[in-house]
């Protein structure tokens, strides 16, 4: 366990000492949505570094916020789970998201376009209700980045699992979509919708892979009234 900070005993300040370290709540807000695994975390931060990871999950592990859980099939490969201290911390995750879709000016988030979490994203707050009858590949293109990072897959099995891939999975596309990183940030955010940068943005494929893509992601709607992270939080619960 680290060494006191504040040397108070106010539960406050005791609290914050495991909390409110740099990294902790956006870690806790991945843990929250629903990922177990080390390489899922990365995906959801991806400007936080494996070394500082490793720490900040070991120093929540002591804590007694989450536990690690070795996987039976797999060897060497673990999961993080919440503790029952961990859950009442979902509250108060929720509530920072709440205050901060409130109170932060969202418009300085385009700031920091990350098409990576962009599209982590994306996939785990995919619906696929109605589920496909046949794996759906969905293609996104943002002709404004460099190469290495211009092209995600979106994979849509009829399970209704959806997986994520950055390098060509080789299956058939049913549906591209051509934007600028930052109309397509914008419109996830709820800044603004579809219908207003539909000139921006490019559907090539089928209509019926359009529109499920539209509904699954709820792009068929302003998510201006959908956006405070308590309800994120809960519908990544339900995944």
């Amino acid at each position: 366990m680290r060494q006191s900070a504040y040397k108070q005993f106010c539960p406050i300040a005791m609290a914050s000492e495991v909390l409110c370290t740099r990294w902790t709540i956006p870690l806790l807000r991945e843990l929250i949505a629903g990922s177990t695994r080390f390489n899922d975390l990365r995906r959801g931060l991806t400007k936080m570094s494996p070394t500082l990871l490793s720490r900040r999950l070991k120093e929540l592990e002591e804590a007694g916020v989450i536990e690690r859980r070795a996987v039976r099939s797999e060897t060497g490969v673990f999961e993080y789970r919440m503790t029952d201290a961990g859950e009442d911390l979902r509250t108060v995750v929720e509530a920072i998201g709440s205050w901060g879709h409130k109170w932060i000016d969202k418009k300085q988030s385009l700031k920091n376009l990350d098409p990576s979490f962009l599209m982590w994203d994306m996939r785990r707050k995919l619906r696929a209700v109605p589920p496909p009858e046949r794996r759906t590949v969905i293609q996104f293109l943002y002709p404004d980045l460099p190469l290495s990072r211009r092209h995600y897959w979106l994979v849509v099995e009829p399970q209704g699992e959806v997986d994520l891939c950055s390098v060509d999975p080789g299956f058939e596309v049913d549906l591209y979509v051509s934007t600028d990183l930052r109309t397509m940030t914008a419109i996830w955010m709820g800044l603004t919708t579809l219908e207003k940068e539909r000139a921006k943005v490019r559907f090539t494929g089928t209509r019926d892979a359009a529109q499920s893509t539209k509904v699954w992601l709820g792009l068929n709607r302003s998510r201006a009234g959908d956006t405070s992270k308590t309800d994120e939080l809960r519908r990544a619960r339900a995944q």
